[in-house]
């Protein structure tokens, strides 16, 4: 299967690098990502993809390849380094092997509110830590809505911290997040996108984590019957591209390109909103329980994490960040 996976990618390399990325009249950038063409960030870079061309006169287009059909994320990423991937979407937290600050983002509890996050990400903190990632051949180009992630179960309903003792949970691979189930009580355990929903129905995690749109879409609701909105991380998504790709672009193409990201960005905004009322809606008629959650229990159980962050790289962030969230 390795191998297979590993032949598969060759060729996507060189079918890809074959392909060009700039003729006499148009420049072509490709976009790969793992979502499901009807989710809300497929359709915002539909839209940025359009937006680019109306800017750019038809001379500027992204090619977008969806449903993870060049691989994964880590996959993609890699692909973007060698220059023969344009551009992908990813979550920040998969991007903190390359940039440790992105960290902050999978601390849990964070932010106060939607306004507090948002005001982070338009920050010039939020704006260092896209460009973090340059010495590593990624930048960010800009950030998307990824909401908040909660808690899923399949037979045991969470409603407090105890709840999760010796329940094996489904987290991203990120050393944060594991520390941050762990610390609740429950068992962290890492299994890929693309495997979870079998996971969670064969008993091999007894639930999840994340936000209500890729709850739906994912059709881990059709598994779960138990939605505790605990809202532990805003951890948001990140639209990068390869240094090698972004040099080659002219500062017109470059200041066109940025522009579009920041329509799609407003977008977006909108789009999950309603996707994540939506979602909630479905989820609920499909039968899952859907449980408000009193975070102050869960806050206070991961305090401990905090505590172990002084006089490292993110306590300096981590004040900066809560300084944004205080009445002015």
């Amino acid at each position: 299967m390795k191998l297979f996976r590993f032949a598969s990618t060759i060729f996507v390399f060189f079918l890809l690098s074959a392909c060009g990325s700039k003729d006499d009249t148009q420049t072509s950038i490709r976009l790969a990502h793992h979502l499901d063409t009807k989710h809300p960030v497929h359709k915002s870079l539909v839209y940025m993809n359009e937006v680019l061309q109306e800017l750019s006169g038809g001379t500027m287009r992204l090619v977008i390849y969806p449903s993870a059909q060049v691989g994964t994320e880590r996959e993609v990423l890699e692909l973007l380094q060698i220059g023969s991937m344009g551009m992908t979407k990813v979550s920040a937290s998969s991007l903190e092997a390359f940039v440790p600050q992105m960290k902050v983002f999978s601390l849990p509890y964070l932010f106060n509110d939607h306004e507090h996050y948002w005001k982070t990400l338009d920050s010039e903190l939020g704006q260092d830590l896209l460009n973090a990632g340059t010495p590593f051949l990624i930048k960010g180009l800009g950030y998307f809505d990824a909401g908040s992630r909660s808690f899923y179960s399949t037979k045991r309903k969470v409603e407090k911290p105890e709840d999760l003792q010796g329940l094996k949970i489904r987290v991203m691979n990120s050393k944060t997040a594991v520390s941050m189930v762990n610390t609740m009580g429950g068992a962290a355990t890492t299994v890929s996108w693309g495997e979870l929903y079998t996971a969670l129905q064969q008993g091999i995690v007894g639930g999840a984590e994340n936000n209500p749109p890729s709850f739906y879409f994912s059709k881990h609701y059709e598994v779960s019957k138990y939605y505790l909105l605990d809202e532990h991380t805003s951890i948001p998504d990140v639209i990068v591209i390869g240094t090698k790709v972004w040099n080659k672009l002219k500062p017109q193409e470059q200041k066109w390109l940025s522009q579009a990201m920041s329509e799609a960005t407003e977008y977006q905004k909108v789009l999950w909103a309603e996707s994540t009322q939506m979602s909630l809606q479905k989820v609920k008629e499909a039968g899952v329980e859907v449980i408000t959650a009193d975070k102050v229990p869960f806050q206070d159980s991961v305090s401990s994490i905090y505590e172990s962050l002084e006089g490292t790289i993110l306590e300096p962030l981590i004040k900066d960040i809560k300084a944004m969230g205080e009445p002015q």
